[in-house]
């Protein structure tokens, strides 16, 4: 027999009951809502921003295409041009924005400041050059000028004591903005070399693009010393290509000189993203090539070195160490201190870190107040792999 209740026979529920109902039912359905654990599934991905990673990259494939997509689609770190990202030497993410692509060519602004501090390595190594003999710029050499004092070390390491105000405010009024458009452009390592001590030389850390320029300058001057300007563009185009740009295979790499024939070379090489990992790859290989040795290991040692007058800065090139002051230019000691890169205006950077066997080159167009958030982003990237 079947018992059949028709609504009409229900018994009647007080407010109270449904109420007391309800609270038993609340925290079932609480439980339902909380079993999935953690935070809800991110989006996929779309498929070209998978594919612009290889299938293994030697960490989950997915984390590293979200973790290059974010560099592409966030919208406070402005725009990125290019992405690469090598694992023990292999490339395992590359990525462009759009109008970009592997053939283009990008200014790495201060970037270029290391592959100065590596030409003059290959000139000390050569015996033309002295670490700490005075800068050989004749008119320093005056009787009782205390720019005598300046040596190539100091110069390498921004602590010449020179008057350089990188960064000023008002721009006009910085001395990178005079040297490369203004009064000094013509002859700008004239206008670097002719200002007058304001520190004692190797006491103050003064990151400056005058500087390098400077040691651009002694560079050009010892391949092409007493020559007209086209002679010494020429001589020191020369210099690069034979001892830098062949044995990398950096077929791309150019760089820019002043009307006086100076390499600029604190500010404009040019090369592709693909060259500029090259370069990031003879740097954490110390200075060799397929076994073999374009610069002395001793010298990238040097160069990754901490400045006696910085804790965050070598030779032309910026380390993962605190500064001990506002200024932050990678990770501030996070992951692994060993890391150091090539860091340049607008976001260029070029990040080693030896542990992980990881190079990553991030070229586009970022603004001062994005950096931080940028520099996140690219932390994200190196967190993945794992130290050895």
């Amino acid at each position: 027999m079947t018992l059949r209740f028709s609504p009409s026979r229900q018994p009647a529920r007080s407010p109270s009951a449904i109420w007391g109902l309800l609270a038993c039912l609340a925290p079932i359905v609480l439980l339902a809502s909380c079993g999935q654990e953690g935070p809800p599934p991110e989006p996929p991905l779309p498929e070209e921003a998978m594919a612009v990673v290889v299938d293994d990259p030697g960490v989950p494939r997915e984390r590293l295409a979200r973790a290059v997509d974010d560099l592409f689609t966030a919208d406070d770190i402005g725009e990125t041009r290019a992405l690469l990202v090598l694992q023990g030497g292999e490339i395992v993410a590359e990525r462009y924005g759009e109008g970009y692509d592997a053939d283009i060519r990008h200014t790495g602004w201060s970037m270029s400041k290391t592959v100065t501090g590596v030409l003059l390595g290959m000139m000390v190594a050569d015996g033309r050059l002295r670490l700490d003999d005075p800068a050989p710029v004749p008119h320093w050499q005056r009787p009782g000028d205390p720019r005598s004092g300046v040596t190539l070390r100091h110069l390498l390491q921004m602590r010449s004591g020179l008057r350089h105000q990188e960064g000023g405010d008002p721009p006009y009024e910085s001395s990178e903005v005079r040297m490369l458009f203004l009064d000094g452009r013509d002859n700008m390592s004239g206008w670097a070399e002719a200002q007058p001590l304001e520190h004692e030389p190797g006491s103050h850390f003064q990151y400056s693009t005058a500087t390098s320029v400077i040691l651009a300058d002694i560079a050009t001057d010892t391949v092409a010393r007493g020559t007209s300007p086209d002679a010494r563009q020429q001589a020191m185009a020369e210099f690069v290509d034979a001892r830098l740009a062949v044995p990398l295979g950096m077929d791309s790499l150019v760089g820019e000189y002043d009307t006086s024939g100076t390499l600029v070379g604190g500010s404009f090489f040019w090369a592709t993203a693909r060259d500029w990992a090259k370069f990031g790859e003879f740097l954490r290989h110390y200075g060799s090539v397929k076994g073999a040795q374009i610069v002395p290991r001793g010298w990238i040692e040097f160069m990754r070195r901490p400045s006696p007058a910085a804790p965050d800065y070598g030779a032309q090139l910026w380390l993962n160490h605190p500064s001990g002051e506002e200024r932050s230019a990678l990770f501030d000691g996070a992951l692994d201190e060993d890391i150091f890169a090539a860091i340049g205006h607008l976001g260029q950077y070029i990040i080693v870190a030896p542990d992980r066997r990881l190079t990553v080159v991030r070229l586009g167009h970022t603004e001062n107040e994005q950096r931080k958030r940028l520099v996140e982003e690219l932390e994200d990237i190196v967190a993945l792999y794992p130290s050895r």
